[in-house]
């Protein structure tokens, strides 16, 4: 299996770069978030993790310009009807962490501006990798879940101040891709919202920047 590649780059488009590793190019398929981070062509020692995925007739080499694009790519393809075309639209489209953000809400307005995903089929999504996201301690990490509780015993509330919220909400929505006039005034008189726990306070920034509060 091969799980990084460094090298040369010799070619970066918005869905694929070919990189010179030992004086083999090794064409990767990438999302436009990873091609956008990359250093111009000709650059050397760029890594890149990778993941190698068997077709009945091909192998394809997919790069993740970090870990955790990587993680929420195998996560993606796992889902029934999901192949890497549409994982790699997804991670276009979002950072891992505000996908993340967006399935802890289960957001599928947001989920739908993936091109090639329409309203159901974000629903569907959601709910696949809800679970997933919630179990998964790369992913939780993401949007600062706490662990998820043992069957039968309820989780104890995961102690945070105001402040601390405020601050990770406030990185939530910069992820994406509000801007931060957009995310201060989202945030603003928050504790009217009695929201005690980030989800309902990204809950109800979201509604304010929608215009539904």
């Amino acid at each position: 299996m091969i799980s990084q590649l460094t090298g040369a780059l010799v070619e970066v488009l918005p869905t694929q770069v070919v990189m010179d590793v030992g004086g083999i190019g090794f064409l990767l398929g990438v999302s436009a978030n990873t091609a956008a981070q990359l250093p111009a062509v000709g650059t050397a020692g760029v890594i890149l993790q990778t993941r190698l995925l068997v077709k009945e007739n091909s192998l394809e080499l997919y790069g993740f310009i970090t870990q955790d694009e990587r993680a929420v790519f195998d996560r993606l393809v796992a889902v029934s009807g999901v192949g890497p075309k549409l994982a790699l639209a997804v991670l276009s489209t979002f950072t891992p962490a505000s996908l993340a953000t967006i399935v802890q809400l289960q957001d599928a307005t947001r989920m739908s501006q993936v091109p090639g995903v329409g309203k159901k089929k974000a629903q569907r999504l959601l709910v696949e990798l809800q679970d997933v996201f919630a179990r998964d301690p790369v992913l939780r990490g993401l949007v600062g879940m706490s662990e998820p509780a043992a069957s039968g015993v309820a989780a104890a509330p995961v102690p945070d101040t105001d402040e601390s919220m405020v601050a990770e909400a406030t990185s939530a929505l910069l992820s994406m891709g509000f801007s931060p006039q957009e995310a201060e005034l989202a945030l603003k008189d928050h504790q009217d919202a009695q929201a005690d726990s980030l989800e309902k306070l990204l809950g109800y920034a979201l509604r304010r920047l929608g215009g539904g509060a």
